[in-house]
């Protein structure tokens, strides 16, 4: 049985603080909080205010700013003597580097964060911690690496009753098994992380999980309007708790939709908005995702066949240089499916293309 989710990264003052409050309010709670702990000379406090502007600044896609602050966070921390707090700085500085694509980083500052977790005594801290070293892996593509650690945590999530955790662990399941074409067992496990995140109050990870369902309905069942309406009840969370990040992924999947179902132009706008937002926020993952639609939508409405080629080059390297994986694939897929293979360089591109 499963409680009310919550939110372990609001601490102290801040504990008040809901899942599914608001960023721009927990961005001013937290303000308001770190700058009188820090009058006052409170060092843990300052730590644990400090962590919830972080997080609330990353969310955001503020990125300058949650550095900024994370860094902050483990120095009052360690001020303080306050290992479990280092680590929640250390998870949160480890989340915000796989969110900038800097994946090298993100591991080893989540390493740091679970060893300390674990030095600590804060389960919690751990567990996320862990759970961030899975993701980071997962979305690089190293399915074999991770699969394992996500089974783990998902139990340990259970067995301890919490919504919030186990609502992740099987999205992350099911976005591997989505990957590796298993539809049914995806599809599966997403709509039961939508069911226990309704019932927990859980609305970020509600959305997350509708976003999950709408991508197999429409890449299984060709349901379009359907995936399109689960994206819409998705994106009413994203906008009540403006969460950016999640937005624009929403916004990328609609685009992802609108391209299966012949829908070019409308595809063309989607991906167009979406890869805004992410330059906004500085999140190369989804900027690259975004710029592999639009190239393939450009495609699809005539654009020029070595234009083509050359953009989908060009993103090629970039996933390489990032380490995304089966994002690198999915770049190896368009290539073939437009005709422009990856063997073929631009000038041939263009030297065919005259012939």
């Amino acid at each position: 049985m499963y409680g009310k989710a919550f939110a372990p990264e609001y601490q102290g003052a801040l504990t008040t603080l809901s899942v599914n409050s608001s960023l721009d309010d927990v961005l001013a709670a937290g303000t308001e909080r770190l700058r009188a702990a820090e009058q006052a000379g409170e060092h843990g406090e300052a730590a644990h205010s400090g962590l919830a502007v972080a997080e609330a600044h990353r969310r955001l896609g503020q990125v300058r700013e949650a550095d900024l602050a994370w860094k902050a966070s483990y120095r009052a921390a360690r001020d303080a003597g306050d290992v479990a707090a280092m680590a929640w700085a250390l998870w949160s500085g480890g989340t915000l580097a796989r969110q900038r694509g800097a994946l090298p980083l993100a591991f080893r500052l989540l390493r740091l964060a679970a060893d300390l977790g674990e030095r600590g005594g804060d389960i919690v801290v751990r567990g996320y911690s862990l759970a961030g070293l899975a993701e980071t892996g997962r979305i690089q593509g190293d399915y074999e690496a991770v699969g394992r650690l996500h089974e783990q945590l998902l139990a340990e999530a259970r067995r301890r009753g919490e919504a919030r955790h186990t609502v992740w662990a099987l999205e992350g399941i099911a976005q591997m098994h989505r990957n590796s074409g298993d539809h049914d067992t995806a599809y599966a496990l997403f709509e039961e992380a939508a069911h226990i995140a309704a019932r927990a109050e859980d609305r970020r990870g509600h959305a997350w999980a509708l976003r999950g369902l709408a991508d197999i309905v429409s890449v299984r069942d060709g349901d379009t309007e359907r995936a399109l309406a689960l994206l819409t009840e998705a994106e009413e969370s994203c906008r009540a708790m403006n969460l950016s990040g999640a937005l624009a992924y929403n916004h990328k999947m609609r685009a992802n939709v609108c391209y299966r179902a012949g829908r070019y132009g409308q595809a063309r706008r989607l991906y167009e908005q979406a890869l805004g937002e992410f330059r906004a926020m500085a999140e190369p993952r989804g900027e690259a995702l975004s710029r592999l639609g639009l190239t393939k939508s450009l495609a699809r409405l005539g654009r020029d066949r070595a234009e083509t080629a050359a953009e989908l080059a060009e993103l090629a390297g970039i996933l390489e240089r990032i380490g995304l994986r089966h994002a690198r694939e999915m770049v190896t897929r368009a290539q073939s499916e437009l005709g422009v293979g990856p063997a073929e360089s631009p000038a041939g591109a263009r030297a065919r293309t005259a012939r």
